[in-house]
């Protein structure tokens, strides 16, 4: 089978560490928990300036590589690959991050997937002159299987994709979001998606 995977607050511990920014940067006291919109400008109440302050901090490499792994991710990521599943990580980040964010990979154990740069979210702004490393219509000629995904902003993303399984992961910021469809599945941890794998190739 082939899978989609998110890589920010799917594979690692993003928000957890922008909530510990925005006090550094801005004394702005949003725990983890309170973090309702998957904008960080509206959740840590941020005017143009400061998020694009923020956005750049938050981007840094020594921060990127400081992100925690999100538990049991790698283990389950290497039990697909080990199983002949590929997988493919596409994240919303520019391409100029994808030397430490393919650093942290490596570090985690997760050599062996590919990582893909998508201008998701239109993000391309806070970085002058950023670029990605997919396009979208060659995004689009993909064929995926499953999709772990944290971000309702991304569900558009999926939709020329009818069969397609999308795992949601848990997070505060999609917890009031209504899914478009019964393919949809909120997941509390990566134990449930390996499970929820596990019974549509018959490995379990």
């Amino acid at each position: 089978m082939k899978i989609y995977v998110d890589y920010d607050d799917c594979l690692c511990e993003t928000a957890r560490s922008f909530s510990e920014l925005a006090v550094e940067l801005f004394d702005k006291h949003v725990p983890y928990e309170k973090i309702r919109y998957f904008e960080l400008d509206k959740s840590f109440d941020l005017n143009d300036e400061q998020y694009e302050q923020f956005m750049i901090s938050g981007h840094r490499p020594e921060v990127l590589l400081s992100y925690e792994e999100t538990p049991g991710a790698s283990k389950v990521i290497n039990e697909w690959i080990a199983q002949g599943h590929e997988v493919s990580i596409i994240t919303g980040r520019p391409f100029s991050s994808y030397e430490p964010s393919r650093l942290w990979l490596d570090r985690h154990g997760l050599q062996a997937v590919r990582l893909y740069c998508l201008n998701k979210y239109g993000r391309d702004s806070f970085i002058k002159g950023s670029d990605f490393s997919l396009e979208l219509d060659a995004y689009y000629r993909m064929q995926f299987d499953f999709a772990v995904e944290d971000s309702p902003k991304a569900f558009g993303f999926f939709d020329h994709l009818p069969d397609l399984k999308v795992l949601v992961f848990d997070r505060p910021w999609n917890r009031e979001c209504a899914f478009p469809n019964e393919n949809y599945k909120r997941c509390p941890d990566w134990q449930s998606i390996r499970s929820i794998v596990a019974r549509a190739s018959g490995a379990e």
